[in-house]
């Protein structure tokens, strides 16, 4: 699609200020939040100031007439995808467009028929016997994603005697930029698709050296910092849906106007979940009582939006948010206010869930808990009554480890000692948060609630545990230098500087992106070969890894450039829409 390829999503520029909790107490513990770190005073950033902007929701424009347009247009593009993918590389364009216009939850059976047709193409030995890169590529890509085994060896063709990707390829920018985009499925061991990455970005970096034009040079610098499997298609939607599309794909066009719709139609839902948060969290009180405490419902609420992203999610997605808002508070109080004897006790109490016991603590600890306990009893309730299954003792034991995990952070910090690097590791891929919210998504969706899939959430599985290696490294990459945290919070880098003496930063930082690259290749490997979990569920924990880079990428003034400008545009902003004249197909 020569059309559709120009315009690959661009990213907005718009700083949030984001500053380090001021320091309550002399000698805070140490903890390492899911979410980044805010100052406690109201800033004026949108995300960090949702409460002004709660009454805001409902578009005007959302009509009855409306619906029954978007219905009628929903259900005549299926048609129009059905006839097109008769043809195998129209058929792949189009869900290309699809899914990149984050409108693919609509299409979920359509796109499984057509790419059910590619792979047994591909088994038959005719899907990847050709020598178009592009097409090659993005079959690749997309039977990849939706659990389709199909082998890195597809791209052996492509390469020379020698094992080396040929020569000529580099002047094929179409197949460079989607040899990219494969290369970002790869699992460990396939060296073929580490070779492609790196030969491809090669090549699409002495593109833009050369400046070909604007519209190749756009789509490869979005290729490169955007990869889409490495990116929310929500995120980056709209930049496209800003672009006038020209060329003989006429459907691209329909599709753009059906994806408009779309758009105002979520956001309209997701601003009726941000003012149901915003007054759950406003009733419960805290950020009233607990005053070092982060106030943020709205960057809460990101997580779950980002997590998950099916429109019908809607009360699974307000629930997160509950849980997720006890991150947070639960890591303000060890961070910045605690004591190490009243945060070794509110641990006892938690372990045993003793409520009676917690009249012993004090009294922000007290409220937080019966917070936490009012939480949980009423999720499980949720879980029990729709799906058959009590759920409480999974997540008291999930509360329990986290818990756990902040007092041995605490208890590091005290002590003045640095952990070992592995050790470290270990207890901050439990601190980073993801296991708790990764339970919380699994029970909420309540598919496959088996004896055996409650085990293997219970002991962070890899699909846990790899998606919050990613968060715990990419935060300790930046946090002392982008937060100013002069050591308080730690790094892996710190405890690896430490035990490997002599070791310039440069290197251990390079060491630390190399064990992200690694832990990708894991997510990759349980999220997109595995069968133990849902598909929803799976993208749930590639969404966390995805949000990584948006939540932890911090500049020199302390900010997150591009989250504020994401969310105002996600959340706030309509798409204006215009008439398109019948187009013949």
């Amino acid at each position: 699609m020569a059309s559709f390829f120009k315009v690959i999503c661009t990213s907005p520029n718009s700083p949030i200020a984001i500053n380090k909790t001021s320091q309550i107490r002399s000698n805070p513990p140490s903890s390492l939040s899911m979410i980044p770190r805010c100052n406690a005073v109201k800033e004026p950033s949108f995300v960090s100031t949702p409460l002004q902007h709660a009454y805001r929701y409902g578009n005007p424009n959302i009509t009855d007439e409306f619906l029954d347009e978007y219905a009628s247009k929903l259900e005549g593009f299926k048609r129009v995808l059905k006839l097109v993918s008769e043809d195998p590389l129209q058929g792949l364009t189009m869900i290309d467009a699809i899914q990149r216009l984050g409108i693919d939850h609509h299409f979920q059976h359509e796109i499984e028929q057509v790419l059910q047709r590619q792979f047994m193409l591909s088994a038959n030995g005719n899907g990847f016997n050709n020598n178009d890169l592009h097409e090659v590529a993005l079959r690749f890509r997309l039977l990849r994603q939706e659990g389709y085994f199909v082998p890195a060896g597809v791209f052996n063709r492509f390469r020379d005697r020698e094992g080396i990707f040929r020569h000529e390829l580099c002047r094929d920018i179409k197949g460079l930029i989607e040899l990219y985009e494969a290369s970002q499925l790869g699992i460990d061991g396939e060296d073929v698709l580490d070779e492609a990455r790196e030969f491809s970005s090669q090549s699409l970096k002495k593109w833009l050296m050369a400046k070909v034009d604007f519209f190749s040079d756009r789509a490869i610098r979005n290729t490169l910092d955007q990869p889409f499997h490495k990116n929310l298609s929500r995120f980056t939607a709209r930049n496209l849906l800003g672009t006038d599309f020209q060329g003989t794909n006429g459907w691209i066009n329909i599709l753009q106007e059906l994806a408009k719709m779309d758009f105002n139609l979520v956001q309209s839902l997701h601003q009726k979940e941000i003012a149901h948060i915003s007054n759950w969290w406003k009733q419960l009180g805290l950020a009233k009582e607990l005053e070092f405490a982060r106030d943020q419902p709205v960057k809460w609420y990101i997580w779950s939006m980002a997590c998950l992203t099916d429109p019908t999610l809607s009360e699974q997605r307000i629930d997160l948010t509950k849980s997720i808002s006890l991150i947070y508070i639960i890591d303000d109080i060890f961070d910045v206010y605690g004591t190490l004897d009243e945060l070794t006790l509110f641990v006892q109490v938690v372990e045993r869930w003793d409520y009676a016991a917690s009249d012993k603590l004090p009294y922000y600890m007290k409220i937080c808990f019966k917070a936490l306990d009012d939480i949980t009893n009423e999720i499980s309730q949720k879980v029990y009554k729709e799906h058959g299954r009590n759920p409480i003792n999974s997540l008291r034991k999930a509360w329990s480890t986290l818990f756990r995990a902040f007092l041995a952070e605490a208890r590091w910090f005290d002590s003045k000692n640095v952990p070992k690097a592995d050790e470290y590791l270990e207890n901050g891929i439990i601190s980073s948060g993801v296991h708790i919210v990764l339970v919380h998504i699994f029970l909420l969706l309540g598919i496959g609630l088996t004896d055996q899939n409650m085990e293997l959430i219970d002991n962070n599985r890899s699909i846990i545990s790899s998606a919050a290696t990613i968060l715990r490294l990419w935060d300790d990459l930046g946090s002392a230098k982008d937060e100013n945290q002069d050591g308080h919070d730690g790094s892996y880098i710190d405890c690896y500087m430490k035990e490997n003496q002599g070791i310039e930063v440069e290197n251990a930082r390079k060491h630390v992106i190399n064990m992200i690259a690694n832990a990708w290749k894991l997510l990759n490997q349980e999220c997109i070969f595995q069968k133990s979990f849902s598909m929803t569920f799976c993208k749930a924990s590639l969404n966390i890894a995805r949000m990584v880079p948006l939540m932890y990428s911090y500049d020199e003034n302390q900010c997150l450039p591009s989250l504020d400008e994401y969310m105002k545009s996600l959340l706030y902003q309509s798409i204006p829409r215009k008439t398109l004249l019948p187009t013949q197909l």
